[in-house]
């Protein structure tokens, strides 16, 4: 099975694709800001990575995210309609539909994103559902939580840093459930989707079966890392000031960074899992953060 990938050179891109070949299965990454790409579109699959991922430090213009996320988006949608390929697998976000989460996220939420980021995911979602599917074809939205492993580089990095320079914690008065999605779990369910034709098109979750408060990620951090765990709890008035005066100083605390630490953001894989036959993952959310802590220190 030939598949096409965009975004190749992504965490994700390089993750999955070296998964799937491990399987046999044939990988062509495409750039879709290449004129030529529509040239050399031939395979079974499009997995569409490619995108702008959201900046916390809030420094693009918002037209960026929906040049990239929609409008790249909806030209390789038309594009697959007109071939022969037969699956679609579009990587959009959770955030596509909610910056805050109350409960659990499903699949059927009304969707609210408040980011151009969100915004443009969504308007991408939306084109796509609102296109007739072919006979024969398969079309499959993918709205990821939190993406971890081995090579990443974001929040869980920072949290790391943190523990390594024996910098105390200062959130631990925020208690929080919140989901996460090891690279390993993300990549088992795209295989599982590719080789089961059974599996109908759809919106799916993915994210591991467990949540965590980002407490208990500081410990699993302080332990991986044989570290002493230091965190300390300041008033969350106090928190929420230094984060307003980040956001105006520039500086990596910022109310940004402190809503990704502190929500609850609980992400229901329920109808993922039911699709694919299986009662739960591989591997659970402890393992795949312990697998992406010792990258680190590695």
């Amino acid at each position: 099975m030939k598949i096409i990938l965009t975004g190749l050179s992504g965490f994700v891109g390089q993750n999955l694709s070296t998964y799937l070949s491990s399987f046999s299965f044939l990988i062509e990454g495409i750039s879709l800001r290449n004129s030529d790409w529509k040239n050399i579109f031939d395979g079974d699959v499009i997995i569409h990575l490619a995108g702008k991922a959201h900046d916390t430090k809030n420094t693009s213009n918002a037209s960026e995210y929906f040049k990239v996320n929609t409008d790249l988006t909806k030209r390789l949608f038309d594009v697959f309609l007109q071939s022969e390929i037969q699956d679609f697998i579009y990587f959009s976000s959770v955030k596509a539909v909610a910056d805050d989460v109350l409960e659990i996220l499903y699949e059927d939420i009304e969707p609210n994103p408040k980011t151009p980021y969100g915004q443009s995911k969504l308007q991408a979602e939306e084109y796509i559902m609102s296109k007739q599917i072919p006979q024969g074809k398969r079309v499959f939205i993918i709205r990821p939580c939190m993406i971890h492993g081995p090579g990443n580089k974001g929040n869980l990095n920072l949290l790391y840093n943190v523990v390594k320079k024996k910098i105390p914690y200062p959130l631990a008065a925020f208690e929080n459930q919140r989901s996460f999605l090891g690279i390993d779990n993300l990549n088992f369910m795209i295989r599982e989707i590719l080789v089961n034709k059974e599996i109908p098109s759809g919106v799916y979750n993915f994210a591991d079966d467990e949540v965590l408060s980002t407490n208990e990620l500081v410990q699993i951090i302080s332990s991986v890392s044989n570290k002493k765990n230091l965190s300390i709890v300041i008033p969350k008035v106090i928190i929420n000031g230094m984060a307003k005066f980040g956001d105006l100083m520039n500086f990596p605390l910022n109310s940004e960074v402190v809503q990704k630490l502190t929500e609850n953001y609980a992400v229901s894989n329920k109808k993922i899992k039911g699709a694919l036959g299986i009662e739960k993952l591989p591997y659970t959310v402890k393992e795949g953060l312990e697998k992406t802590i010792k990258s680190f220190i590695k």
